[in-house]
């Protein structure tokens, strides 16, 4: 059974589920909701953890060092009950580890903690891998978190804009929707500039997969409120925007240390862009924060 626990300081609080160990809901003192609800009519998921790999594998499958990974897209760790580690006024540390289950499609022994960290406005969400088994283990790991557009009464979708941290020119990958495989022709979204006014027809092709960005973090805000968040992705490499194709009243930031398999890639799986490899033993974190404002 699923438990759900919930921290808070003086300007923010955040409620966890044990079930993927993911983000329920983030509140300002003020009673502001921030993340997506799960509204199943758009989408069930709130902050899914993607982990051993974001997106998908071409037919689920792709070799690697230690046989086979058999796994849907965005991995494992999001349909799995995580065990409460630590539980403090301001944080909470979740962990997973691998069994026969996860061994069946992911033949690596694999350790992951998420620790959520309570800042001045601000969820800081903080992954740390490490191999716990014999041989060297390619993974790539992602959040999902998805927050409300519009977030204030009165407000349109097209109310917001996303702004980066840098002027940008971003030549998106196209996704081949019916695979989910990111495809060789890229479509221009920005041309030195920072800020990209929102409208459902971006989404129209699957999520914006920005992989050459030189802004290490991005503000969803809107132009009528105010009201916003920001998140800080330094230390990952990879940065996607998404909002399902029916209209849907919320929007995706997604940082990524990988992606999905490119067309252009073969069906090894330490080939997959952004792959990383940890030896026996060894560990590796990485995290992101999200401000509301």
């Amino acid at each position: 059974m699923s438990t759900i626990t919930t921290i808070q300081n003086a300007t923010v609080s955040a409620s966890v589920s044990s079930l993927g160990a993911e983000l329920q809901s983030i509140r300002s003192a003020e009673g502001v909701s921030y993340l997506w609800n799960g509204d199943p009519a758009y989408w069930s998921g709130r902050a899914p953890i993607l982990f051993p790999f974001v997106g998908a594998l071409r037919g689920d499958r792709a070799a690697c060092g230690a046989g086979e990974i058999c796994l849907p897209k965005h991995g494992l760790a999001r349909r799995r009950e995580w065990t409460l580690e630590e539980a403090a006024a301001d944080r909470l540390t979740y962990r997973l580890d691998a069994d026969d289950e996860t061994r069946a499609g992911y033949p690596y022994d694999f350790s992951l903690r998420v620790r959520y960290t309570l800042g001045d406005h601000a969820v800081t969400t903080a992954f740390q891998i490490g191999n716990t088994g014999g041989q060297t283990m390619p993974y790539c790991i992602g959040g999902h978190p998805a927050f409300h557009v519009p977030l204030a009464e009165g407000e349109a979708f097209e109310d917001y804009f996303l702004e980066f941290e840098q002027p940008e020119t971003a030549d998106c990958p196209q996704v081949e929707l019916s695979s989910g495989l990111i495809r060789t022709e890229r479509n221009r979204v920005l041309t030195e500039a920072r800020v990209l006014p929102l409208n459902h027809a971006l989404f129209r092709g699957d999520a914006l997969i920005f992989d050459r960005l030189k802004s290490q973090s991005a503000r969803l805000v809107s132009r009528k409120s105010g009201r916003g968040v920001r998140m800080d992705f330094a230390g990952m490499a990879f940065f996607a925007v998404w909002s399902p194709s029916k209209d849907s009243p919320f929007v995706a930031l997604e940082p990524w240390t990988g992606t999905g398999t490119q067309i252009s890639e073969d069906d090894v799986f330490e080939h997959k862009q952004g792959i990383r490899l940890l030896e026996p033993g060894q560990e590796d974190t990485v995290a992101f924060t999200v401000t509301v404002f």
